[in-house]
């Protein structure tokens, strides 16, 4: 699309001495008011927040092996970017629940599914352009380990869950910070208790929930502010901890605050963004779902992401209260696990854990007409950016019902061997093991560049924004440190690898504005990101943006790019104000380089939004 014509001057004559006539001058009203809309239109971009500049983009073009005529001339290069009202500061803007409720009747939304807790991407007329302010007071997050019991409350202005859940010992006001105990709604006196309780409950030896690394990867739906990951993590479990944007508001961001691997997300009409049998395990305390609805379409896309023999864990009045409305519920989920081929693995007290079966066996044995059904042959089960759920069964493959399981190595060994699903992507071991060299010799680099700049505990939260197979993340496991792999929607098939390498992640694209809080990660990690946005038609400037939106203030970013691309994005640092420290080197060439590459790592400021510190 060309950019629309500049505003004109408009001067009057002295000729004539004539004036403009009211109807002359309704028309130039009325066309300078076109030209203003189609300004704004223009300037909407791709996603929020989004800023698409006339003078600094004129076209869009691939950068294919022409990529300086994709970029503008140095005089074009956007100077500065507006900063946002204070009222941004916390916008999730494809996440923003009272937009979405605005639109819900344009969206048709439908509210008693959920959906508006879901991804909605800004209309053009509402996105926005500018730069997401830190809240009055914001100071440098705690670091890690500390900032697991506790965070400034400046950080996050909106305590009110620690009246809420008072009971609960979830978190606690303590003058200037935010403490936490480690309590939740079923397990007032600690997480570090209750997954001792689940161990024996499953008779783990040692108490240790891990089952000697057999058990790595645990989702947690409805996690609060993600109590049950933090303490899972000094039993080797990684937990994707996931909560909506709802009227509780900000558990997501506390749990990231806190320096505990959490996401944005809820169950309502599409896949969870995960392929199937990502995890070993599945937790549900108090989570307030209705597990039953649809046709348990929830509790089967549960199923989905399950492991051969993976648990669920439901920790709910359901599942102890004797009550006639509870016992009702138990008796249907009770029926509904049965029919899905799940079996109670243990019962006691508050808490009920099912396993998934390991083989076809009970799937094919179920009478004809049984519901839910089986799922179609065409379903791919890993397919899920943007797919609806369905009501069915997903049977294993001829492989895994064979050899009963998943194949999988105790965790740490799954991560460096080669895991078995990386044949779908016609990927041999070799190559994976070259893969994993190669990134290990990238991070000691990088590492070394940053040496006189960083601290041991400078990072903690971690995004690796393109992951190919993980193998940034994986080179990182020495490092106190958790990364979120994100795997480019076109590239779906990769994630299945990383969850099976005891890693975590999740699918986007990168041409929408990612589904977290603003200021949650330390690190951001992009290699050839933008030269592969650029040719999908999308705009450096509005992902920089973004990546501005995400990452903390004094977070460091990790750009490896084309030396053009980098040459570009180098121009626009002072616009988006990460121009406190900065560090450029063409790097080693190895098998994974593409053409002329360069390495630029660059700091954020801390800015003040009254005092306009650029």
């Amino acid at each position: 699309m060309k950019p629309p014509p500049p505003p004109q001057c408009w001067g009057g004559g002295h000729g004539g001495g004539a004036a403009l006539g009211r109807r002359a001058f309704a028309s130039l009203l009325a066309a300078a008011v076109v030209a203003l809309a189609l300004l704004c239109i223009f300037y909407g971009a791709a996603f929020a927040p989004s800023i698409r500049s006339a003078a600094a983009h004129p076209r869009r073009l691939g950068f294919r092996d022409r990529a300086a005529e994709a970029l503008p001339p140095d005089n074009l290069v956007l100077s500065s970017i507006p900063v946002c009202d204070a009222r941004h500061s916390e916008l999730i803007p494809c996440l923003d629940r009272a937009l979405h409720y605005r639109l819900r009747l344009r969206l048709r939304l439908n509210l008693s599914l959920m959906e508006h807790y879901e991804r909605h991407c800004p209309p053009p007329p509402r996105r926005l352009n500018c730069l997401i302010p830190p809240p009055d007071g914001y100071q440098v997050p705690i670091r890690w380990p500390r900032s697991r019991d506790e965070v400034w409350k400046a950080n996050i202005p909106h305590p009110h869950l620690a009246a809420e859940k008072s009971d609960q010992r979830w978190m606690v006001v303590n003058g200037d910070k935010i403490n936490f105990p480690g309590g939740g709604t079923h397990f007032h006196t600690g997480a570090d208790k209750y997954i001792v309780h689940l161990a024996q409950m499953l008779n783990f030896p040692n108490g240790k929930l891990n089952n000697g690394g057999k058990v790595r990867n645990v989702l947690d739906v409805g996690c609060g502010v993600a109590s049950f990951g933090a303490y899972l993590l000094s039993h080797d479990i990684l937990a994707m901890s996931l909560a909506p944007n709802d009227v509780h508001e900000n558990q997501i961001q506390f749990a990231l605050e806190r320096g505990i691997p959490a996401t944005l997300g809820v169950l309502g009409t599409r896949r969870l963004p995960y392929p199937s049998r990502s995890f070993e395990m599945a937790h549900c305390s108090r989570c307030r779902i209705d597990w039953l609805q649809r046709n348990g379409i929830l509790l089967l896309e549960v199923d989905r992401v399950l492991r051969p023999g993976g648990y669920f864990v439901y920790s709910s009045p359901e599942a102890y209260a004797l009550d006639p409305f509870n016992r009702k519920i138990w008796r249907q989920m009770s029926d509904l696990a049965r029919r899905m081929c799940w079996k109670v693995a243990s019962k006691k007290n508050q808490t009920v854990i099912w396993a998934k079966p390991l083989t076809n066996r009970c799937y094919m044995r179920r009478e004809p007409g049984t519901l839910p059904p089986m799922c179609e042959h065409d379903d791919d089960p890993d397919a899920a950016w943007n797919v609806p759920m369905k009501a069915c069964l997903t049977p294993y493959s001829m492989r895994v019902n064979k050899v009963k399981g998943s194949e999988l190595l105790p965790w740490p060994q799954r991560l460096t061997a080669a895991p078995p699903r990386l044949e779908d992507l016609g990927i041999s071991s070799d190559n994976f093991s070259e893969d994993n060299e190669i990134w290990h010799s990238r991070i000691t680099r990088y590492w070394k560049h940053m040496k006189s700049e960083i601290q041991k505990d400078s990072f903690r939260n971690v995004m690796d924004m393109s992951a190919n197979l993980g193998g940034f993340a994986a080179s990182l496991s020495k490092k106190d440190v958790w990364v979120m792999n994100v795997v480019p929607s076109t590239e779906s098939g990769k994630l299945k690898v990383i969850y099976d390498r005891g890693l975590m992640g999740t699918i986007h694209n990168w041409c929408e504005s990612f589904s977290t809080y603003p200021r949650t990660y330390d690190l951001l990690h992009a290699w050839c990101l933008f030269s592969e946005i650029e040719k999908q038609g999308c705009s450096l400037e509005d992902l920089l943006i973004e990546m501005d939106r995400i990452l903390r203030p004094h977070g460091y970013a990790i750009i490896r790019d084309k030396a053009t691309v980098v040459n570009y994005i180098k121009k626009l640092l002072p616009a988006i104000r990460w121009d406190d420290w900065t560090f450029e080197v063409k790097p080693k060439k190895d098998t994974l380089s593409s053409g002329d590459e360069r390495v630029l790592i660059v700091r954020k400021k801390l800015w003040d939004q009254r005092l306009q510190d650029l």
